[in-house]
């Protein structure tokens, strides 16, 4: 559903808790995480690839990425190395240029009284460690990463644990990525699903979400009604007309 179709949807406004996507919804982490793993594939030997088919492989945790960088002829001991490589490797780069999106800290203080989380498939000991770097940590009561649960997204097991955790029923939770696997994990779970078009997935024609922003200040709109100030400045036009 478009902005401004969404807009006037009531589904939202019941909306009591939120679980949001990491790489690509909330930060931009594309570089480091491009220069990570051309630094790897130096490191085994590899050609670097180009950062935009790099940031195509992003989405599915470590171990998925690292086999699509090297292709279909890796070895599993060269999947094995080079997963230990990248690790090590963006361990130490993981914040050197990675930063929120615009609009995701004005997102998150407008939605300070409904109940959020991050569930990514980043390894979740990395999700934490840049969400404490990037002074965010504040805003939500959980952090789940790829290797919290025995699956990860899109499988349904993490929004399963934040419906529990948080309380709540699938039409109250909404999840809030950047990717086809974001809404698909909304989708298996029931939930409701934000679609964002400005990370580093991709939104596929057969999962569309039930609302999708070019940026993320636009949802609490969606959630808690309009601003105080756009109801100040709406009476101000009225009285003005009168």
């Amino acid at each position: 559903m478009s902005e401004n179709g969404a807009q006037k949807d009531k589904r939202f406004s019941g909306v009591k808790a939120l679980a949001f996507d990491l790489d690509g919804t909330l930060i931009d982490s594309k570089l480091d995480l491009v220069l990570s793993m051309n630094a790897t594939l130096e490191h085994l030997g590899h050609r670097p690839l180009e950062h935009e088919e790099i940031a195509s492989y992003v989405g599915g945790g470590v171990l998925l990425l690292i086999k699509r960088a090297l292709g279909e002829g890796a070895t599993e001991e060269e999947v094995e190395e080079g997963t230990i490589h990248f690790l090590d490797y963006y361990r130490a780069h993981m914040l050197d240029h990675t930063v929120p999106y615009p609009g995701v800290r004005e997102c998150l203080d407008a939605l300070r009284g409904h109940a959020m989380a991050v569930l990514t498939n980043k390894p979740v000991k990395f999700s934490q460690a840049i969400i404490a770097g990037l002074n965010m940590s504040h805003y939500f009561r959980f952090v789940y990463g790829g290797n919290s649960f025995e699956k990860k997204k899109p499988d349904p097991i993490g929004l399963y644990t934040l419906l529990r955790d948080f309380q709540v029923a699938p039409g109250e939770l909404m999840m809030v990525g950047d990717s086809d696997v974001d809404i698909q994990t909304a989708r298996n779970a029931g939930t409701l699903a934000c679609g964002v078009t400005y990370g580093l997935g991709r939104m596929l024609p057969e999962f569309p979400p039930d609302l999708l922003l070019g940026n993320l200040a636009d949802l609490p709109r969606y959630i808690n009604g309009e601003p105080e100030h756009d109801k100040r400045e709406e009476h101000a036009r009225e009285t003005k007309e009168r």
